[in-house]
């Protein structure tokens, strides 16, 4: 009897009988050089999916490994890279081929963009006599992504290499972090290079006159800045992402903590400040809490640290905060005053900000009313929703698993109603353990997200929360959960329906459900048991609670198909045109 040998065992059998003797790594063409300068950056990981363009990479860290994710599909490879940089802070690298897989991962880049998530990505290009020829594979890489990178480069001299993956990584990482983008033609990464010119290039130190971002502040803004923080009745911090990027959450709390100033989170500073510390007042905005809008429109001086003032915050910017002056402190001076008039602009990183702050002794504000008065706002008007005897509440599935987790689990989401029940409902303890696209609104982010996620924290419990429709995007990343063991938590809110459409074709367009519902749908647990994954289905919330501890508490990867209600909606909301303190769907108790 013989044994079976898998086809891809034959195939490293006979890789390794045509290898040459084992010798130290040395490079020798481009694509050698791209891969060892990965190796310089410290990279542990890339996420990609090959191509012709890219073949002599792939060929290359074959030779000089270092650990490869193929994703299914290239907007899974770069949402799963920006769910690793989200929770690791630091970037997330991802390689793909010429043409359409360039261009696949747009929404990717354009989601990193806009949500300062840093990316260092490697496009494959035709080889440099064919660009402009509309050669097979060709795309104008550098004119599709410059409005959506902070940076891209096109490689024409090989010895350039280690230089500008060193630029691109510094780039990537500082200031208002973002995606940078590498274009790579073929021909170059076959040449050849000149050992002293690339050594040359290694060592160069990065001098970008250009480029030169302020991390520390002003001296006499922080003296502004002091001076109306104790002449105040009523401050009011806005905590956004930036705080989380400059890792500035422990001094954000003792800065509030010392002055007694109330706190309110933008969707992605969530996580900022613990999600139950008693000056927390949740998330502001479009689907905010009730106190948390009502604190902005009548404070006298808002904090805002690390925000961008974006329109699903402000409502309408004429009538937000009209009492307020406005401290803006922010790593990227282009967003100061961008949105918002600002008395106090204050351009450095969060953490460095706070710390400037925080070493001056100043009369603290007496606030003590302020904050009675928003402990009665939030006792009179919490979130609320309607039990139903017969369906499962969205809301009650995300407190099941709040309540089971400890809120101590990293959450991923796509965009929808989903999103906005989880930012309420699941109070983020901890920094860098919420993951979900805020400015674009990817549909399809949240599964893949969780995956770079989990590379990224393979001891930490991770959880993605997605809609029914959002999860079809990229489900077939499901074969990575498979491949690498990889006990991702996947909970399906299935409400047949693209929730956040249907609501606002409710609200809005008087019940006419165009092309808003979703009758068929897969059997989303046959389809967890097609890659040989457990999947579970919820249909009532009795057996929703044992159903949760059960899969949620698995070591190994679960997929939970939970039905809920097609037509609850995510109240409170603020309309499009209105302002904070116009929201619908508020109830006092």
């Amino acid at each position: 009897m013989t044994a079976n040998v898998s086809t891809s065992e034959k195939l490293d059998a006979t890789a390794k009988s045509q290898s040459q003797p084992e010798e130290k790594y040395k490079p020798r063409n481009g694509a050698d050089l791209l891969i060892q300068a990965l190796h310089d950056q410290d990279v542990e990981i890339v996420f990609g999916y090959p191509g012709g363009a890219v073949l002599h990479l792939y060929d290359a860290m074959y030779k000089n490994p270092i650990r490869h994710i193929l994703t299914r599909h290239e907007q899974g490879a770069i949402h799963a890279a920006e769910g690793y940089a989200r929770v690791l802070n630091k970037p997330g690298v991802v390689i793909a081929t010429s043409g359409p897989g360039a261009t696949n991962l747009v929404t990717g880049i354009t989601d990193a963009m806009i949500d300062s998530i840093p990316l260092v990505i490697f496009t494959g290009q035709v080889a440099t006599s064919v660009i402009g020829s509309d050669a097979f594979q060709e795309a104008d890489v550098i004119g599709i992504t410059t409005p959506i990178t902070k940076h891209n480069y096109q490689v024409q001299d090989v010895n350039d290499i280690p230089r500008i993956v060193k630029e691109a990584f510094h780039i990537a990482n500082t200031g208002r972090k973002g995606p940078v983008l590498i274009d790579f033609p073929k021909n170059i990464s076959a040449d050849v290079f000149d050992e002293a010119l690339a050594e040359a290039s290694r060592e160069k130190e990065i001098y970008l006159p250009g480029y030169q971002p302020n991390s520390k502040p002003n001296y006499l803004q922080i003296q502004k800045a002091i001076q109306a923080i104790s002449e105040s009745k009523k401050p009011l911090v806005l905590a956004g992402a930036g705080v989380l990027f400059a890792d500035a959450r422990e001094e954000l709390t003792a800065f509030v903590e010392k002055y007694k100033i109330p706190v309110v989170n933008t969707l992605l500073g969530l996580g900022s400040i613990h999600g139950n510390h008693e000056l927390n007042y949740g998330m502001a905005g479009m689907h905010g809490a009730v106190v948390a809008n009502d604190a902005i429109q009548n404070t006298d001086l808002l904090i805002n640290i690390g925000a961008r003032f974006d329109d699903r915050l402000t409502g309408d910017t004429k009538r937000f905060a009209p009492n307020a002056t406005i401290i803006h402190i922010d790593i990227d001076p282009a967003e100061i005053g961008k949105n918002i008039p600002t008395d106090v602009p204050i351009v450095a990183d969060a953490k460095e900000a706070l710390k400037a702050i925080l070493k001056q002794d100043f009369q603290a504000p007496d606030t003590n009313g302020w904050i009675d008065y928003l402990n009665e706002k939030q006792l009179n008007f919490p979130y609320w929703y309607v039990e139903d005897e017969k369906e499962i509440l969205p809301q009650q599935a995300i407190q099941l698993i709040h309540s089971i987790t400890n809120g101590d689990a990293i959450i991923t989401t796509d965009v929808g109603q989903h999103q906005m029940w989880v930012a309420q409902y699941y109070r983020q303890n901890y920094g860098h353990q919420w993951v979900t696209s805020g400015g674009l609104g990817t549909m399809g982010f949240g599964f893949p997200a969780a995956i770079g996620a989990q590379f990224a924290k393979p001891d930490k419990k991770v959880i993605a929360i997605c809609g029914d429709a959002g999860f079809q995007m990229t489900a077939q990343e499901l074969s990575l959960l498979k491949e690498f063991h990889l006990p991702v938590k996947i909970v399906i809110l299935n409400n047949f329906a693209l929730g956040m459409v249907r609501q606002w074709q409710q609200t809005f367009y008087e019940g006419r459900y165009s092309q808003s519902l979703m009758p068929v749908q897969p059997n989303f647990v046959k389809l967890a048991d097609a890659y040989g994954i457990k999947g579970y289905q919820i249909d009532t919330l009795d057996e929703a609670s044992a159903i949760f501890e059960e899969a949620l508490n698995s070591d190994e990867p679960v997929l939970i198909d939970c039905r809920v209600k097609q037509v609850e909606n995510v109240y409170p909301m603020v309309a499009p045109g209105k302002a904070l303190h116009e929201m619908i769907g508020v109830k006092k108790f």
